[in-house]
């Protein structure tokens, strides 16, 4: 694990997907499973960034749209949600170095929680699985509150039930884009190396008050 920086605040708001976890690629071969599963077979490589910060429905919606399909945006994200559950509770692993650095925060008496793109109940599923979900109070998703981290809508409500201002937060993020609101939001970021979004590492620490890579 290398850690570039001292992180000092009193809370912490973890992204999941890439930060925590190894689910990236599970994530960009999902949407063209998916439209195999259903005899599409044009490339989604062209909506690949489009999607990547959308939850479920949205990502569904997308695709019902864009490939014409038949089912409703619901049906279609049961599915994908049906897929990723699998993966959720049997084979998506731990980064090295997560447990230890959560044991290291909660020593220091820093309280935190996740707010992810991902549906509770998944990340429920995962992190209990994986050993960790007893350092979070709370787990939180953009599915539930129907935004995406385009917005600091997530953020903000994290923080709130945190009882604190974003300044006393550290938010740990993998992707640009998230980690762009989370400063314009005036969060302490914290940018997690991860190998998906590598071609923006230099673009992101930049941008990140800190760094670190779990390893």
């Amino acid at each position: 694990m290398k850690w570039y920086g001292t992180m000092h605040k009193s809370f912490a708001i973890f992204d999941m997907d890439g930060t925590l976890i190894y689910s990236m690629k599970l994530w960009e071969n999902l949407g063209q499973e998916c439209l195999e599963s259903k005899n599409i077979t044009e490339s989604w490589d062209g909506i690949l960034e489009e999607i990547r910060p959308l939850t479920m429905s949205q990502s569904a919606a997308l695709f019902v749209d864009r490939f014409a399909l038949a089912e409703s945006p619901e049906t279609v994200a049961d599915e994908m949600n049906g897929i990723m559950d699998v993966h959720y509770r049997k084979d998506i692993s731990l980064k090295p170095g997560v447990k230890e650095h959560l044991e290291q925060l909660r020593q220091a008496g820093v309280r935190m929680c996740v707010a992810s793109a991902t549906a509770e109940h998944l990340m429920e599923a995962c992190l209990q699985r994986l050993g960790v979900r007893s350092y979070f109070e709370f787990l939180i998703s953009c599915e539930s509150m129907g935004t995406s981290k385009r917005e600091p809508d997530i953020y903000l409500e994290a923080a709130s039930r945190l009882g604190a201002a974003p300044g006393e937060i550290a938010v740990y993020e993998d992707a640009l884009y998230a980690i762009e609101t989370a400063k314009k939001a005036n969060f302490h970021v914290v940018a997690v190396y991860d190998a998906d979004a590598g071609s923006h590492w230099d673009q992101i620490c930049r941008l990140a008050d800190e760094t670190i890579t779990f390893h």
